[in-house]
């Protein structure tokens, strides 16, 4: 007859496996966690260029002004066909009063500017356009500048590339990093799990002889892997959220106010989840590759 063993039994060899070898745990755990404390800084301040990127409207929008003697007929063509360009978002037209309005910095000096109202007007009508990739911007800036009616085109396409290239490049920095670190955290928990592996090597053989199945064998180690993931991504997501505060703290209340900061309440739980997660798989690929050679009949 079959003995059955409880969930407690794999629990308790796995604890007893991270107790005999606390050394190697607690650097297991330590690694682990400034890993992911490491990647998810950099995940963070990706998201957060992103979210400011997307806030500096001037960034993906061209400015076109119109002919100062443009009619009506002839701004509504010139909307319709920049409506008909591909990589355009949207148009926002600003008639010549609106501009006009723009200049008045105080209500009293409003009567100043009613005798250059209507067609006394020096100012020209415009219309903001919100691309959607930078990449195109060269081509929309030329097919702007054949419609008939455009005077004038601003657009900073030097700017805007220079930011989505920083952006980029973080990015790419962040996923080097995230591969590095997390061959380094593996490496870490595969010495770890092999310490325990290594101390019941004569006990795992013998029950490779008589029979026990590779799960009884592997699943205290799994286990191990586990915990050590576990501990890693909690104390990790810790150590973030205090970072995080204080670093948004310091940007919302010194001269960085200009810059927006996600608030951490926003992006807590999708972080728990990712460092949890990411210590679990992480332990578990390392207990899974320190048991290969011990599972061979």
């Amino acid at each position: 007859m079959k003995k059955s063993y409880s969930p407690l039994y794999f629990i308790g060899q796995a604890v007893k496996g991270l107790w005999r070898n606390g050394v190697m745990s607690f650097a297991s755990i330590a690694v682990l966690m400034s890993c992911l404390v490491v990647m998810g800084g950099f995940a963070l301040l990706v998201v957060n260029i992103d979210v400011n990127l997307e806030q500096m409207r001037l960034l993906n929008q061209v400015v076109v002004f119109a002919d100062f003697d443009a009619s009506a007929e002839q701004l509504d063509s010139i909307e319709r066909q920049i409506w008909n360009l591909e990589n355009v978002k949207s148009v926002t037209h600003v008639t010549k009063d609106e501009s006009l309005d723009e200049l008045v910095q105080d209500e009293d000096d409003k009567e100043l500017y009613d005798d250059l109202r209507g067609e006394n007007n020096p100012l020209s009508d415009y219309y903001v356009i919100e691309y959607e990739d930078v990449e195109g911007l060269s081509e929309l800036t030329f097919q702007l500048s054949q419609v008939d009616g455009i005077r004038k085109i601003n657009q900073r396409q030097d700017l805007a590339i220079r930011l989505e290239s920083i952006k980029n490049g973080v990015l790419m920095v962040f996923i080097w990093f995230l591969v590095i670190l997390m061959v380094i955290s593996v490496f870490i928990i595969v010495n770890t799990i092999k310490l325990s592996v290594f101390a019941r090597r004569h006990e795992i053989t013998v029950m490779r002889y008589v029979g026990a199945t590779g799960w009884f064998i592997t699943l205290p180690f799994v286990i191990e892997g586990i915990i050590l993931g576990l501990l890693a991504g909690g104390i990790g997501y810790l150590i973030e959220w205090f970072a995080y505060h204080y670093v948004e703290k310091m940007v919302s209340s010194g001269s960085f106010a200009i810059i927006s900061v996600l608030s951490y309440a926003d992006i807590g739980g999708i972080v728990l989840a990712g460092f949890l997660g990411l210590g679990v798989i992480t332990g578990i690929v390392g207990s899974v590759v320190s048991l290969g050679k011990y599972l061979k009949v």
